[in-house]
């Protein structure tokens, strides 16, 4: 006989079938049209759960952010670049981020849930900000002084960053366009490895090219 699960077991167990229900529900309405009793009927919970778990639809919310963003970074694999060199640092970079985007065993809603939040800010996006996103600007700033040395002002290192992560967003974001215009994107998408290596190349001239 199996034995029963235990009540920590099963406080949890909750906790996530109401993560997985709400992902979904914010992913789709977003977090002010989203009711709490939509999720809890997905979920097979009643509405009291969300306040005893979570404490309320808000932190609800910021807990399926961060599990989108939690997911993302473990798919990505090592976080330290085994070289202290700037160029390998910046190809590291350019990896993890385009396997966190692309990772094809991460639940749709975790990308839609994502960009509904960048359309339309909460007050959980600061709590995302702070935790993840802010060290890996801190990063990649760093890497592009690095390689660009002291020619370059810190808004134009800011510029630079952002030019990068954009090259690594438009592959997630803009697949749709990109099928359209090239179609053989739709039946052969270029390997990770392919979009890593160009990216980095191109981003890399760039840096260096900076004035």
């Amino acid at each position: 006989m199996l034995a029963a699960a235990s009540p920590t077991a099963l406080v949890q167990q909750t906790r996530e079938k109401l993560i997985d229900a709400a992902g979904p529900v914010f992913a789709e309405h977003g977090f002010h049209k989203a009711t709490v009793r939509e999720i809890t009927d997905r979920a097979g919970a009643n509405v009291a759960a969300v306040n005893y778990h979570f404490r309320d639809k808000a932190e609800l919310y910021a807990e399926c952010l961060r599990a989108a963003q939690c997911t993302a970074m473990e798919a990505a694999g090592e976080c330290e670049c085994p070289s202290e060199a700037a160029r390998d640092r910046l190809r590291h970079f350019i990896d993890r981020m385009v396997r966190r985007l692309l990772n094809p065993n991460r639940p749709k809603w975790h990308h839609a849930i994502m960009s509904r939040e960048m359309l339309e800010p909460s007050g959980a996006l600061d709590q995302l900000v702070e935790r993840g996103i802010r060290p890996d600007c801190q990063e990649l700033m760093e890497i592009i002084e690095d390689l660009a040395g002291e020619k370059v002002s810190r808004d134009r290192t800011f510029l630079l960053g952002f030019s990068v992560v954009s090259q690594c967003l438009f592959f997630l974001q803009n697949r749709p366009i990109i099928e359209r215009l090239y179609p053989k994107y739709n039946s052969k998408p270029p390997a990770v490895e392919e979009l890593v290596e160009h990216i980095y190349v191109f981003s890399l001239a760039g840096i260096r090219a900076a004035k």
